[in-house]
């Protein structure tokens, strides 16, 4: 098998922005869920996860905390989502 050249691809580029909103409603998505079904499981109203989705309403750390529970992550992934850390960082 021949050996695999680095040089030989391209660099992808890098990850799209997203809002926190965004990232929610991503995790929600991805985790088969509904607006209301989120929205029990946070103890909170449809009308609120809508608008930390849509961005009309911030989701703040509390609201972070709560929802990052409820979908099994941990906060900073709603909170910070194009965090990124740099690896030659000192």
């Amino acid at each position: 098998m021949k050996k695999i050249n680095k040089n030989d691809f391209v660099k992808g580029q890098d990850p799209i922005a997203i809002s926190p909103g965004e990232m929610l409603a991503t995790l929600r998505y991805l985790q088969g869920l509904t607006q209301n079904e989120l929205a029990k499981k946070a103890r909170m109203t449809q009308a609120n996860i809508s608008s930390m989705e849509s961005g009309r309403q911030q989701i703040g750390r509390d609201r972070a905390i709560v929802l990052a529970k409820a979908l099994k992550v941990h906060p900073a992934v709603i909170m910070f989502p194009n965090y990124r850390i740099e690896k030659n960082a000192a």
